[in-house]
């Protein structure tokens, strides 16, 4: 599926305006019809699209990644290969660092059931993986990824405190029939990394009728076995995975990995081998232009679980160390700049009532998604007869890209507030 938005370049001082068709990822987890935010993105742009109520529409993807590139509707060229003729657009630091490319790829999600267990591969573990399973792994780029919460977001990130495993492996008899119980016991006498990879590994790798077993029990002993909230809500949540993923040992990864729920406007930043699951929500995604993920539990689609095991960072962390922080630039736009230079994103917010505001230039490219509200451009309007302008107005839905230096000074229509996202490379 496809879906139109309006790109804006300016180029050796001439204007372009050129209308893109987006791909629209529809992955079985996505949230269903009219109800799925990507399905609103689509329909604001194409007000004729007809969207399907019992198809899923999970991922709306805006950049030049080949598993879904921007195409320039009018000439059916795609972005990338725009971009490749106009390098420029780019930024001279971008070109240095990265080549004559766009280096991220911008997401929105909207998540109905959990995604697989997985985790991405640093760049050199990525580029072995592709030479030696292209079909598999289609690209040799690193996947670091950046989550900005649209609404109450959960997801499975990063293995719990030592503390808290070692409990549930002394309490949950079923979580040691899966792992074994000589290896569960050396966890709980010695927890080390080491250790809680080969109760990882155990557990992934448990026989099947082991598993199916374990499960059955788990189910039938839970009003036994959790009286806490917290147990309560591991609870409620082991019996949603196991009814989206029957007989799936992930189910019991819930016991090892932390559990968290990202308001909007929180962050989480996935840097390599970081083991997660996103669950439930929506959200703003950024990340480097690959589509690399080593998965293992809670997918029908391929399982690498050796891969997985093997690369995974095994440090025990709090729930809230997986939260990143953004600053404060001004009192409306707050940048998340995580530790790679491949991407960083504005979150630019402006209250009903303000004026106008401009969004500052950058070195580099950048796209900009609204989100909420609506703005019109104040640089629109032809400074003398006979220009053409750049840009009218923004809506819910409008995706526009800048290129490097260029500002976007944004009057918000009367009485509404104003959310936008921006991705962008800090060099």
């Amino acid at each position: 599926m496809l879906l139109v938005i309006t790109l804006y370049v300016s180029v050796k001082q001439e204007l372009y305006k050129m209308e893109l068709e987006c791909a629209v990822q529809r992955y079985a987890w996505g949230v269903r019809g009219s109800k799925s935010s990507v399905a609103q993105l689509a329909k604001t742009m194409q007000p004729d699209l007809e969207i399907a109520d019992d198809e899923p529409y999970a991922e709306l993807w805006m950049g030049t990644h080949p598993s879904g590139p921007s195409i320039i509707k009018a000439t059916g060229e795609t972005l990338g290969n725009f971009i490749n003729k106009q390098p420029e657009v780019l930024g001279s630091l971008l070109i240095d660092k990265f080549g004559e490319q766009l280096p991220f790829l911008f997401k929105v999600l909207s998540v109905n059931q959990a995604l697989s267990i997985q985790a991405h591969p640093k760049k050199s573990h990525a580029e072995q993986l592709h030479k030696d399973h292209p079909d598999v792994y289609k690209d040799p780029n690193h996947k670091p990824e950046m989550t900005i919460a649209l609404t109450p977001f959960q997801a499975l990130c990063g293995f719990r405190p030592a503390q808290q495993i070692s409990k549930h492996l002394k309490e949950l008899t079923e979580l040691r029939k899966v792992i074994g119980e000589d290896v569960a016991d050396n966890f709980i006498e010695n927890p080390t990394e080491e250790n809680l990879k080969a109760c990882f590994s155990a557990m992934m790798n448990s026989p099947k009728d082991v598993i199916a077993s374990a499960l059955n029990d788990q189910l039938q002993r839970f009003s036994e076995l959790e009286t806490s909230e917290s147990g309560e809500a591991l609870c409620n949540l082991f019996k949603t995975l196991h009814e989206q993923y029957p007989g799936d040992v992930g189910c019991f990864s819930i016991y090892l990995l932390n559990y968290l729920t990202l308001q909007p406007g929180e962050a989480m930043f996935l840097g390599p081998n970081i083991i997660h699951a996103y669950l439930l929500g929506d959200c703003v995604e950024c990340m480097a232009c690959s589509d690399n993920v080593v998965r293992a539990g809670l997918t029908p689609k391929f399982q690498d679980v050796e891969t997985l095991v093997s690369m995974l960072d095994y440090g025990m962390v709090s729930p809230e160390s997986k939260k990143f922080e953004g600053f404060k630039m001004d009192g409306y736009t707050t940048l998340y700049n995580p530790p790679v230079p491949d991407f960083a994103v504005d979150m630019i917010e402006i209250p009903a009532g303000m004026e106008q505001y401009t969004l500052r230039p950058i070195e580099s490219a950048s796209i900009v998604l609204v989100v909420e509200g609506n703005a019109d451009d104040v640089e629109a309007n032809p400074a003398s007869p006979g220009e053409v302008p750049h840009a009218t107005s923004l809506q819910r839905g409008s995706v526009l890209f800048l290129v490097a230096e260029q500002s976007l000074t944004l009057k918000p229509r009367p009485g509404t507030r104003f959310l936008a996202f921006r991705a962008l490379c800090i060099l």
